[in-house]
């Protein structure tokens, strides 16, 4: 079928497009001559740049409704023969539905985020498995992909991998953990406080100093952790998000809650330790099973509603869990 062309419709969030790049390889895989093109958000579109799997990045550009038009007249330029929406919005369904692809490929209402964005599919599925890659690999093979190994090709450019070596080389870092306090909720995060005295152990135990990462509006989640941490303090690098590719390649180890740059990490490859509360491992973990999960949570604790607070299931975790599981984790690195 290379007369076949897919536009994939995933525009945000980190690591939610993470999670789909597999959908993207097994259609590639399976037609090696088909068009495949991707819809995003403009702050995510450097994940998916240089992408073997993709011909083309489309940037959605929700600014105004002119901006919104010209997408959707990009879109339909495209003649695309089938469009799958991995996200489950009204947004992103709508976005499928403008490219006026006569295949549109979507979950079922009762799975989707919002259920009544099914109605802009031609064609419904629930999901099989457990995680969200899997999902996702669902409506890849209702729009005919095979079954496949998951596949996460990340791209590191040139000048971002300058950007990392440069701020490394600033700070005088050759080995280091990657330590990212923050994670969307309050409620699926560690406490600040404990990634301060994290620090301290790991450079005891390893040697190894630990690079802070964070996004827009956690300044003061990042002070907070500098404020506990005793003996020499991490260092504080908010990058972009192309430079942390880079950085995070680099890394002996990541430890961070549910979040993006957690599933980024485990993506490039990065030795990751994942500390969970509420949200689900077997779903929203790190793929695979080589990396290391740290949960208290009962089953009754599980829930994906947005807490604004530390919830009791991330304070439980201990710090000698955190240490230990980086240690499991790294004997399966060496």
């Amino acid at each position: 079928m290379s007369d076949a062309r897919f536009l994939l419709v995933r525009l945000g969030s980190l690591g939610d497009v993470v999670h789909a790049l597999p959908a993207a390889s097994a259609l590639r895989d399976r037609f090696p001559g088909a068009r495949v093109d991707w819809l995003v958000e403009a702050k995510w579109r450097r994940l998916l740049e240089g992408n073997p799997d993709l011909d083309e990045v489309i940037t959605l550009d929700r600014g105004s409704l002119a901006t919104i038009g010209k997408t959707a007249g990009v879109l339909r330029a495209k003649n695309y023969t089938c469009a799958i929406d991995f996200q489950g919005l009204y947004k992103s369904s709508l976005a499928a539905f403008a490219s006026r692809a006569p295949k549109r490929i979507g979950f079922r209402s009762s799975y989707a985020r919002e259920g009544l964005a099914s109605m802009f599919y031609t064609d419904t599925f629930n999901p099989v498995g457990a995680h969200k890659v899997d999902h996702n690999l669902t409506l890849a093979r209702g729009a005919g992909a095979a079954e496949a190994a998951a596949r996460f090709p990340v791209t590191i450019l040139p000048e971002d991998q300058a950007i990392a070596e440069r701020e490394l080389a600033r700070h005088n870092l050759a080995d280091f953990v990657v330590l990212n306090p923050g994670g969307g909720w309050q409620s699926k995060c560690w406490p600040a406080e404990a990634y301060g005295l994290l620090s301290e152990k790991l450079q005891e135990r390893y040697g190894w100093r630990s690079v802070l990462t964070y996004g827009p509006g956690e300044d003061e989640l990042a002070k907070r952790v500098l404020d506990a941490s005793i003996g020499p303090k991490p260092v504080s690098l908010p990058l972009a998000l192309g430079p942390l590719m880079a950085l995070l390649r680099r890394a002996k180890l990541m430890i961070s809650a549910d979040t993006g740059p957690l599933h980024l990490a485990a993506a490039i490859g990065t030795p990751v330790v994942g500390l969970y509360g509420p949200t689900d491992p077997a779903r929203n973990g790190p793929y695979g099973q080589i990396d290391s999960v740290v949960r208290n949570a009962r089953v009754s604790e599980t829930t994906y509603r947005r807490g604004a607070s530390y919830s009791p299931s991330m304070i439980s975790i201990t710090l000698e869990q955190v240490l230990q599981a980086a240690e499991r984790r790294l004997r399966r690195a060496s």
